[in-house]
């Protein structure tokens, strides 16, 4: 009777063990999809951008160093390895970003043109898809890092070397909390 009672506690060990694990795994390969979600978002939005320095470029060709400085900003957002790295990029980005569009600002007759509408748009829904992605990859890490911290699960994870994740955080709180304008009518 004491034999199978101990068997029953080991199998009843083994079982929690191999489910921790799996959860462990399963939420590792989560944080690293939805980080990639993100990194496929921001690709997008950098295939955009010259699209829309082009169109500005059209009304607004005396305007060099902004054209510059998005294109700079694009090259270093797109060489970004990690959420820190990726964050300060984005932030690099948008600081460019907002540059572009106060010079369109100037020029009404870029406002009107439906090319340059077009491509707003595109951003603009853009924006919502990588902010969308950022909450979800940041879920996912708080769940996963969370996972790890906890007893019975952290035994697990230190023995399997299972690492936390970074989180996609805001470097410029203040300014990120404050909504873009990106609309001109």
């Amino acid at each position: 009777m004491t034999l199978l009672i101990l068997l029953g506690i080991i199998v009843v060990i083994v079982f929690a063990a191999v489910a921790i694990y799996n959860k462990l795994v399963r939420l590792r390969n989560t944080a690293k999809s939805s980080w990639s979600d993100i990194d496929v978002q921001c690709k997008k939005r950098y295939d955009l951008v010259p699209n829309l320095v082009e169109t500005v470029k059209g009304y607004a060709s005396h305007e060099r160093t902004v054209f510059e400085k998005v294109t700079q900003a694009r090259s270093m957002a797109m060489q970004a390895n990690s959420p820190a790295e990726l964050a300060k990029a984005e932030n690099m980005m948008r600081d460019t970003l907002k540059s572009l569009f106060a010079v369109a600002e100037a020029y009404p007759e870029l406002k009107a043109n439906t090319n340059f509408q077009q491509l707003q748009s595109q951003l603009q829904e853009l924006e919502n898809n990588i902010e969308y992605a950022r909450r979800y990859y940041n879920a996912v890490v708080r769940d996963y890092n969370t996972l790890i911290e906890s007893f019975p699960s952290n035994l697990m994870a230190s023995q399997f070397k299972f690492q936390k994740e970074e989180f996609f955080e805001l470097k410029a709180p203040v300014e990120e909390r404050t909504p873009p304008r990106v609309s001109f009518s």
